[in-house]
């Protein structure tokens, strides 16, 4: 039972620092704000995933590009690799003082407008918050509390140190060898992090399939590049152990794995359900996201949620993108603006890097579509002869009869760039029987993989 005190009422309350903290603009001056955060300001992108991740793969792909420069006549290897140094490059000199900054802003003269609170919240009644010993309630409610990593059995009883992607950079000392548990993007990624910093990497998942979202074509590629790469183990844990060099992993097959660190990247969930939303009738769908119109009203009049914790998309780019449309909202109710979800690419930071846009050649033919599909390697042009690439990979799946790109789907260098002019030609609608030839492609840069992949495709006569 809650003892009520009288409760302190707000314009706008926003729960989470992500990319909730970006919707008081200067048009929000007039009104009264209350942030809520109980963790570090700036959410799970600058603190514990892409940011800070991709920086740590950069190394990565440094350190792993001096191990392979012997194709290109080039002998070269890595003296040494300064852990230390690189979380402090990152963390110390980099995120800890944007976050910290965030937090003194708002709290700051500047924002004169903006009551930071700093405690859990959950809901005690329609639009009534409970926040450590305060009650807050608000006209518009706007929960933006992400996610958070899962952990299954027996990794969430285990007594053995387990990591997750929130603490595995913050390590004191690089492990000489770590078992990585997953078959996702976050898994794929730290695997590659750690084995091209020179840490002996085993990789452990119950699916023979690693990134089963992807292309058939990427998917099959990647996964025979995944096993001469890594040591790979298909398998579920039966047991987790500390031991005094690190930890023992048990699977149901039999296999015993010792390593000095494990990290665990089963999946993430939304938040939402430390919330008590039930309180406040907001609803949630079976697997645990918040419920949400096209326009990011939750089932209680006057409250929102956008990002990790109710969206579809648990990716940073699309959570902004849903921030905007919900401060379009609060801004003009006269005129909503749906959540934008079409076109949503994703890029995978492992190596060989993906990204990936719109649909997969068999979704495109589940859908009824006619369509032309082309497969360009990244070795078949000149700077892929100049990188002696032998993985990289293109694909475009298009509407034979109108020219529309279906979907874009890239393995190899650069593939998060490359893939860019692709989503502008799907999100513009431009017709892929005229896109190559309406422009110049730089020779012998790399984008020609993507006009010959354009070339490639088969139309209509």
């Amino acid at each position: 039972m809650v003892a009520m005190t009288s409760a302190q009422h707000f314009d706008l309350v926003i729960i989470g620092t992500g990319s909730g903290n970006s919707i008081p603009s200067p048009e929000f001056d007039d009104k009264s704000i209350a942030i809520i955060e109980k963790g570090t300001f700036g959410g799970t992108c600058l603190n514990v995933g892409c940011i800070p991740t991709k920086m740590y793969v950069y190394a990565a792909d440094v350190a792993l590009a001096a191990r392979e420069a012997t194709r290109l006549g080039v002998s070269a290897h890595v003296d040494a690799v300064d852990w230390e140094g690189i979380v402090k490059r990152v963390f110390d000199n980099r995120i800890d003082l944007i976050a910290q900054g965030g937090e003194e802003y708002r709290r700051g003269e500047e924002t004169p407008n903006i009551t930071v609170f700093d405690q859990h919240a959950r809901f005690i009644g329609p639009k009534t918050l409970q926040v450590g010993e305060d009650i807050i309630t608000g006209d518009n409610i706007v929960i933006a509390t992400g996610s958070r990593p899962v952990l299954p059995e027996p990794y969430a009883s285990a007594t053995a140190p387990i990591h997750t992607n929130e603490d595995i950079m913050r390590l004191d000392k690089q492990p000489r060898s770590l078992i990585v548990v997953g078959g996702g993007y976050i898994a794929m990624e730290f695997a590659h992090v750690f084995d091209g910093l020179g840490t002996k990497v085993t990789v452990v998942n119950r699916s023979e399939t690693f990134l089963r979202f992807l292309d058939e074509d990427l998917r099959s590629r990647f996964n025979d590049i995944l096993r001469e790469r890594f040591d790979v183990r298909i398998g579920s844990a039966t047991a987790v152990e500390e031991t005094a060099d690190g930890v023992r992993l048990t699977l149901d097959n039999g296999d015993v794995l010792e390593a000095e660190a494990i990290l665990v990247a089963t999946g993430r969930q939304p938040n939402g359900d430390q919330m008590d939303l039930s309180a406040s009738g907001i609803e949630m769908h079976e697997d645990g996201r918040i419920k949400v119109d096209e326009y990011g009203r939750t089932t209680c009049e006057g409250v929102w949620a956008l990002g990790d914790v109710s969206s579809p998309y648990m990716l940073k780019h699309v959570a902004n993108a849903e921030q905007r449309a919900v401060q379009h909202n609060l801004l003009h109710p006269e005129d909503l603006q749906p959540m934008p979800h079409e076109h949503v690419p994703a890029a995978v930071f492992t190596h060989p890097q993906i990204a990936t846009v719109g649909l997969t050649e068999a979704e495109a033919r589940e859908q009824g579509y006619d369509v032309t599909v082309k497969v360009q390697n990244f070795g078949d042009v000149a700077y892929g002869w100049a990188m002696e690439d032998s993985t990289g990979v293109c694909k475009l799946i298009a509407d034979r009869s109108n020219g529309q790109l279906l979907g874009a789907h890239l393995m190899g260098p650069q593939a998060s760039t490359l893939i860019q002019q692709l989503i502008t030609a799907m999100s513009c609608g431009l017709d892929m029987r005229t896109f190559a030839r309406s422009q110049y492609w730089i020779h012998p840069a790399l984008p020609e993989v993507v006009e010959n992949a354009v070339l490639g495709l088969e139309w209509l006569e």
